[in-house]
């Protein structure tokens, strides 16, 4: 296709692009912004031979209309449909499946060594953005890459925005890069002017280069690539594609690593773009209006966000950590209340997690605010750093369980089982939101080692909220119903449908309590022991992994303690990764309903007493 073919395709993508987001929900900004790369990358390289790594994946929407998708595009997030993000099972042009950001630069180095290995002649095209550079990975995928010299290129499309807005050194270098004049010319000048000295002129060739490298530190500007052993290039206009196909058709037949700045605009197309970084980032999906007499419901995270901010007036040592995500973990107003104890680290979990670890030691209190899935990436530092020393660090996880169309990469699912093993943790999830500020006021009175909360994504339950906040006892569960044959033991988001459970069994004649559980460690055994002496069945139920899980605790507890008559049987994400869809259709498929629940404990129920007798063990 000639250029101008190329301009009416971006076109042509931007509105796609926006006419499906707009539906499907989906994250908008960053793909728009690299619609011009990504057609530019796919008309230089040849993928999938040379292999295309996208980090995050939040900018591959225009990748995937470009590689035999686009007939499926209308899909995206949709139950079983395209992904939100690169995954190698669904296209051969997907070379690394990806989600979670800096990962782009080593997967890249690795292929581009098996290449090299292999005696393959294809190139490693890896495109990742300022936020996704904050990462300790990337930048530890740039040292090594640099030393070993290997085929890469590494495109750097700077926006100036993640999530939120770039925090950091490294953003205030990247905004210097872009604001100064381009020297790269200069730069060739001065290699030009030392070719043509002759070989006879030592001194004047030694003065040269001295004066060349001289020149590079003071104007150069990409100088800390070019000391890592990349080659620096930009920064160029992301958006003008004559420039970025001409520059990637130059550094195609470049060798060793290469590092290509390309300034973009995040949401570039999309009308509020321009002021609306943030909210352009990603669309939720269109849904049905709310009924005229349903009452608007907040979000556990903007509950969060105000307890913590209510905590924070009373004490001076509450301090608040977010990884870049202010908004979304529901921290931004305590950021705003007092700017002076909060802290936005960029995308670097693993130093929130042992920052967060050094101010415990020095007495003060901080909230670590993640997404679950994301505290996955800082598990060695949770371990050693807080766990290990007994810290009293607050961690307070959101997206805890499914949480719909971004699919497996964000599900937070494994963290009670990741978390239940390390000595020395508590951990919680409340029911509702009145819950949920007590126990963030229980974590911050609770000094003798870390605590972990976890709750869902979306809407609370609409409860009431308490006047006053109070302590929760450590390991203390509530009954919320009693009943004479089963009981329904049931952890945070799940305790609501445990509760319909009951009333379905009641209709069947089945006498079925429910106990919030609260804590997943440590368990309330004699709540628990006492009940299993006097019901036929136990049912735990939890929207996390079932291996390793609160219904693993629960039946290791009653092991411990000698055969009884009693059965118990967990209910839990099964052992697989959960696609993308919404979160009622992946409740329903891992069978966490009401319904399911009735089912589940009226079947057991109802097996013979022989089968029963001395079953301890999950299902």
């Amino acid at each position: 296709m000639g250029l101008d073919e190329l301009r009416t395709l971006c076109s042509e993508i931007r509105e796609e692009i926006i006419e499906t987001v707009s539906r499907t929900g989906g994250h908008l900004g960053a793909s728009l912004g690299a619609v011009e790369l990504t057609v530019a990358i796919h008309k230089v390289y040849d993928s999938p031979r040379d292999r295309i790594v996208w980090d995050v994946g939040h900018q591959a929407y225009g990748h995937k209309l470009l590689t035999g998708r686009r007939q499926k595009f209308n899909t995206l997030r949709q139950y079983g449909g395209l992904s939100g993000f690169p995954v190698r099972k669904e296209s051969e042009h997907d070379a690394f499946g990806v989600a979670h950001a800096g990962t782009s630069i080593s997967a890249g180095l690795g292929m581009a060594t098996a290449f090299e290995a292999k005696g393959q002649r294809a190139r490693v095209i890896c495109v990742i953005g300022d936020g996704g550079l904050t990462c300790g990975m990337a930048f530890e995928a740039l040292n090594q890459a640099g030393h070993l010299k290997k085929d890469l290129v590494v495109v750097l499309n700077d926006n100036e925005w993640s999530i939120s807005k770039n925090v950091g050194a490294l953003s205030t270098y990247l905004t210097r890069l872009t604001s100064a004049p381009l020297y790269r010319r200069l730069e060739e000048d001065v290699y030009e002017l030392l070719g043509k000295i002759p070989k006879a002129g030592t001194k004047a060739r030694e003065i040269a280069h001295r004066m060349k490298e001289s020149l590079k530190t003071l104007v150069v500007p990409g100088v800390m690539f070019e000391e890592l052993g990349f080659k620096y290039y930009g920064p160029i206009d992301g958006h003008d594609l004559a420039e970025v196909i001409s520059t990637l058709e130059h550094l195609r037949g470049q060798r060793g690593p290469i590092l290509l700045h390309a300034v973009t605009e995040k949401g570039k197309g999309y009308p509020s773009a321009p002021t609306s970084k943030t909210r352009s980032h990603g669309l939720p999906p269109k849904t049905d209006p709310p009924m005229k007499d349903e009452k608007p419901r907040k979000a556990y995270t903007e509950i969060f966000g105000e307890a913590l901010v209510e905590l924070g007036e009373r004490d001076p040592k509450v301090i608040a950590i977010t990884a870049a995500m202010p908004d979304g973990t529901g921290t931004t107003a305590f950021g705003e209340r007092f700017p002076d104890r909060f802290f936005d680290v960029g995308i670097a979990e693993q130093h929130a997690v042992t920052f967060a670890a050094g101010l415990a030691c020095e007495g003060m209190k901080p909230v670590v605010a993640i997404y679950s899935t994301f505290l996955q990436r800082a598990y060695d530092q949770v371990i050693h750093d807080v766990a290990l020393q007994g810290l009293p660090v607050t961690f307070v996880l959101d997206r805890g369980g499914l949480v719909g169309d971004d699919g497996p990469t964000h599900h937070g699912v494994f963290d009670l089982a990741y978390l239940r093993v390390l000595p020395n943790f508590v951990i919680m999830s409340p029911k509702d939101e009145n819950e949920l500020r007590h126990m963030l006021y229980t974590q911050l009175q609770h000094r003798d080692g870390p605590t972990a909360m976890r709750y869902p994504r979306g809407s609370a339950e609409g409860v009431a909220i308490d006047a006053e906040l109070r302590e929760i006892p450590i390991g203390e569960a509530e009954v919320l119903r009693s009943g004479t044959d089963v009981a329904i033991v049931a952890l945070g988001s799940m305790v609501a449908p445990s509760l319909e459970a009951a009333h379905l069994l009641a209709e069947d004649g089945i006498s079925c309590g429910v106990v919030n559980a609260r804590f997943v460690k440590p368990l309330d055994e004699d709540l628990l022991l006492d009940l299993a002496g006097r019901v036929d069945l136990i049912l735990t139920v939890e929207e996390a992994q079932r291996m390793g899980g609160f219904g693993s605790a629960v039946a290791e507890l009653l092991q411990d303690h000698g055969p009884m008559e009693c059965r118990i049987e967990a209910m839990a994400i099964p052992d697989a990764f959960v696609e993308h869809a919404k979160p009622n259709v992946q409740r329903a498929n891992a069978g966490l309903t009401a319904e399911s629940i009735a089912e589940r404990a009226r079947s057991a129920f109802r097996m013979p007493r022989a089968l029963r007798s001395g079953a301890v063990r999950p299902a």
